[in-house]
C-alpha cells in the first residue's frame, strides 16, 4: 500500500501529568520499519516542553488535518492540537485538565468512526482525577463501549506474543468474584473473543481455554461448585455455538509452555488470574485490547506512572506494541470485511 493510501493511527493524550507524553515521544523517536504511522491528539507546547526538559530532539508537526499525518510521520511526530487550560506539572494531575483528557478520547473515537484513522490507541488515564471531575465510568473500556453504542458489551483482552487472556470479571474485589460470575457473562466473553480472534487476529478456527475458579477447577465439587454450576454450562453453550473450547481447566496448569500451544486465548475468571501469567511472561510487552467495538482499540498495559513522570525513564515498549498490534488488527479486520 502506498503512503498516500495509508490511514494513520489516532493516539490519545492520556493523563497529561503521567508518562503518556514521554512514551509517545519515545515511540516516534525509537520507531523501526514496522512502526505504523500515527498522530497524537495532544497539546503541542506540552510535548515541546517535555522535549526541552529531557533534552530530546523530537521534531513536532502540528497538523491542520489528520490526513497529513502519514506524509509528516517520517520527519516529525504528527500532533493534532488540543488546548490545555492549565500548565502541566509532571507527576501532579490537575482536575482542570480532565475535560481535555476526555475530549482527546472523543476526538479519537470520532476520527476512527469516520474512517479517517485506522484504529484508536489510548495513552493511560488517571481514573481518580477523572471521576473527581464527574467521569462516571470505571475506565476506558466501559466509556468506549458507551460511546460506540454498545454499553456493557465490550470485553477486555490482554495480549502479548506468548499469551492472550480475557478476564471475565475485571475491577472488582476478589470477594465478589463468585457472586458476579454467571453463565451469561462467560458465554458472552467467549463469543466476543472467538469472533475477534477470527476477524481481528486472522485465526480462522480459534481455540479457547476456560480456567476454573477454584483450586484444581473445583475437584468435582470438593473444592467449590462454581465450576459445575456456572463454568461447565457456559462452556457447553460455547460448544453449541460451534466454538472450539476446553475447560474448566485448573488455572495452575493452564499457562506453562506446552499448555499455551493448545489455545489461542484463555478466559479467566478474575483479574489477577489473567494478568499475573501474562505480566510474568512479558511484563513490558503486554497490550490492552478492547474487543466487541465497531473499531479497533488498543492501549499500553500499564498506568500513568506518576512517580516517574517527567524523568524520561519510562519504558515505551508496551505503547510501541500497542501501536503495532492496532495496525495489524485494523489490517486483518479490513481484509476480513472485504
Amino acid at each position: 500500500m502506498s503512503a498516500a493510501a495509508m490511514r494513520p493511527l489516532a493516539l490519545t493524550m492520556g493523563e497529561p501529568a503521567g508518562i503518556g507524553g514521554e512514551i509517545t515521544l519515545m515511540a516516534w523517536r525509537d520507531r523501526d520499519p514496522d512502526t505504523p504511522p500515527f498522530f497524537v491528539i495532544d497539546h503541542p507546547p506540552r510535548l515541546a516542553d517535555l522535549c526541552r526538559r529531557l533534552d530530546w530532539k523530537v521534531p513536532l508537526a502540528t497538523l491542520a488535518d489528520p490526513a497529513e499525518a502519514v506524509a509528516a510521520f517520517g520527519d516529525a511526530l504528527p500532533v493534532l492540537p488540543i488546548d490545555l487550560p492549565r500548565t502541566v506539572c509532571p507527576g501532579a494531575p490537575d482536575a482542570t485538565n480532565a475535560a481535555v483528557v476526555i475530549d482527546s478520547i472523543d476526538r479519537g473515537v470520532d476520527l476512527v468512526t469516520a474512517g479517517i484513522a485506522a484504529a484508536l490507541v489510548t495513552n493511560p488515564i488517571h481514573k481518580h482525577v477523572l471521576i473527581e471531575s464527574g467521569f462516571r465510568h470505571p475506565g476506558h473500556t466501559d466509556y468506549l463501549a458507551e460511546r460506540a453504542g454498545r454499553p456493557g458489551q465490550a470485553v477486555m483482552m490482554l495480549a502479548a506474543p506468548a499469551l492472550r487472556v480475557v478476564p471475565v470479571t475485571v475491577h472488582i474485589p476478589l470477594s465478589r468474584v463468585s457472586q458476579t460470575l454467571t453463565v451469561d457473562a462467560i458465554h458472552h466473553c467467549g463469543r466476543v473473543t472467538a469472533a475477534a480472534l477470527t476477524r481481528d487476529f486472522a485465526i480462522a478456527a480459534p481455540r479457547l481455554a476456560v480456567a476454573g475458579l477454584n483450586p484444581h477447577a473445583g475437584e468435582d465439587g470438593a473444592l467449590g461448585t462454581e465450576e459445575s454450576e456456572i463454568i461447565v454450562p457456559a462452556v457447553a453453550r460455547l460448544r453449541d455455538d460451534g466454538i472450539a473450547v476446553v475447560g474448566p481447566t485448573a488455572a495452575d496448569s493452564l499457562f506453562h509452555d506446552a499448555a499455551r500451544q493448545r489455545f489461542d486465548a484463555a478466559l479467566c475468571m478474575y483479574h489477577d488470574q489473567a494478568l499475573i501469567p501474562l505480566k510474568t511472561l512479558d511484563f513490558n510487552g503486554g497490550v490492552n485490547v478492547t474487543l466487541g467495538l465497531p473499531f479497533v482499540r488498543t492501549s499500553p498495559d500499564h498506568g500513568t506512572a506518576l512517580d516517574i513522570a517527567g524523568t524520561g525513564t519510562a519504558n515505551p515498549r508496551s505503547l510501541i506494541e500497542a501501536l503495532k498490534l492496532a495496525a495489524s488488527m485494523a489490517a486483518a479486520r479490513a481484509a476480513y470485511d472485504g
